[in-house]
């Protein structure tokens, strides 16, 4: 026991320690403002360009073309491994055995590049989130900072990483058990007990500094939507199927869709782009001018029930983010997803007159996000925490693991766990071996 007190007390006076507790802190702050000032910026942002539709809704097929080409060109020429949502090169980087490697997919150029580009993708109109750019962002100046303090690169790169992500999805949705989870859940696909207190640290300090900024808000409100027990079989069995099927077609859509569109885009990146931009304004207009953008403002109308959308916004925004992510432009899918099910939960809700509709709403967000990702705890947890309703624990659950199976029949492998295949350093292809000499040929040789 005096010998663990000694190792003890020796830790906590050792100055190497000090300083990788107070870069540790440092990251976790500068991660949780730079998230805030990020989803403000990203707001304005997305009202600028609704403000644009208003003037005139074709004004979007000259707009969405063009953004879309530009944000490509900068995306190659100056920010290569910004595109996407970011969380494939973070799973990448955690996959890359060799330190300097991982520099290529996080530094501090990537999270400027992932910031600058994901605002003016809003700006042209894309159905893309920052979610997603929020986790890159933070694995990124954390593994940036780690360099700085030369860290153990055998255990701390993969805490870093992991924290820095985390750091991101709390800041970014002001659900902190979230970021630990989805950190946990998906990044990690498994937990290291010594990268444990970095992680929880991480999301802490990040949580906290987004607070202080934008108070303690809630993503989509609150709502005390609750079903009795007796009422949960039959919304919980169709919310999980058909978000579940739903979500499972979209990533079999956008996985499908990369590998055939890469090699255009390698040899067209600007035609590529402007077509994905003319269906991204398709789209919107089809849909009444709602598809376009995070999709924040749709959802939270859906659920509240302050407006009406058009039957045709589900369908649309899946289109319109789908046209957003194939274009190779930065951006995510985690809030145009969430925007998605609000709308699947709100059409089945059509079906299911006599159930209470924002419960069957929030049921149908979970579904469909759960069936895209394919992480049922984080997502069940995240909407939870996102309309601050702990009635609909239960039923949030069992939607949750039914969307999983129900997405695994049409999406066999989680959608960021095979795009991060295309972030990794390709292996060396082995020579084939020579026949061996039999020792008379070689003699006759």
């Amino acid at each position: 026991m005096l010998h663990r007190l000694r190792k003890t007390g020796k830790t906590l006076l050792s100055p190497d320690d000090w300083k990788i507790r107070i870069l540790l802190w440092s990251g976790a702050i500068i991660v949780g403002l730079v998230a805030s000032g990020f989803a403000i910026t990203t707001e304005h942002t997305n009202n600028w360009f609704h403000l644009l539709v208003d003037v005139s809704p074709w004004a979007p097929f000259i707009v969405c073309p063009l953004g879309l080409m530009l944000v490509s060109f900068l995306t190659r020429r100056f920010f290569p491994g910004t595109q996407g949502s970011g969380i494939p090169q973070s799973i990448a980087a955690l996959q890359i055995p060799e330190h300097t490697s991982r520099t290529v997919l996080l530094s501090f150029r990537i999270a400027f590049g992932k910031i600058l580009l994901t605002l003016i993708g809003l700006l042209s109109g894309a159905s893309i989130g920052r979610e997603g750019p929020t986790v890159h962002i933070g694995a990124a100046i954390m593994f940036s900072l780690g360099r700085f303090a030369r860290f153990p690169h055998h255990y701390m790169d993969k805490g870093l990483i992991l924290a820095g992500g985390a750091a991101g999805i709390a800041a970014a949705f002001n659900t902190p058990l979230a970021g630990i989870l989805f950190a946990v859940e998906e990044m990690g696909r498994s937990f290291e007990e010594r990268t444990s207190g970095v992680l929880l640290t991480a999301v802490f300090l990040a949580g906290v500094t987004a607070i202080s900024i934008q108070g303690n808000y809630t993503y989509f409100g609150s709502t005390a939507a609750t079903l009795d027990i007796a009422q949960m079989l039959v919304p919980v069995t169709v919310c999980g199927v058909a978000g579940g099927l739903l979500g499972g077609l979209f990533s079999t859509a956008l996985i499908k869709g990369s590998s055939y569109i890469t090699p255009l885009i390698r040899r067209r990146p600007l035609l590529v782009a402007s077509l994905c931009g003319v269906g991204i304004a398709g789209a919107g207009f089809l849909s009444g001018n709602t598809a376009y953008g995070t999709g924040y403002l749709e959802a939270e109308a859906i659920l509240t029930g302050t407006s009406t959308l058009p039957e045709s916004y589900p369908l649309m925004k899946m289109l319109a983010t789908l046209f957003s992510y194939l274009s190779g432009i930065p951006g995510g899918i985690f809030a145009p997803s969430l925007a998605t099910g609000a709308g699947v939960g709100a059409e089945i809700s059509g079906w299911l007159p006599g159930f209470p509709t924002s419960a069957i709403i929030i049921l149908g967000m979970v579904g469909y996000f759960t069936g895209v990702v394919q992480t049922p705890i984080t997502a069940f947890v995240i909407v939870m925490e996102m309309t601050d309703n702990h009635g609909l624990l239960l039923p949030l659950m069992a939607t949750a693991f039914i969307a999983y199976l129900s997405s695994r029949l049409v999406c066999p492998e989680p959608i960021y766990r095979v795009l991060a295949l295309n972030f990794l350093p390709e292996r060396p292809v082995a020579a084939p071996a020579e026949p061996a000499v039999e020792s008379g040929d070689k003699d006759q040789v």
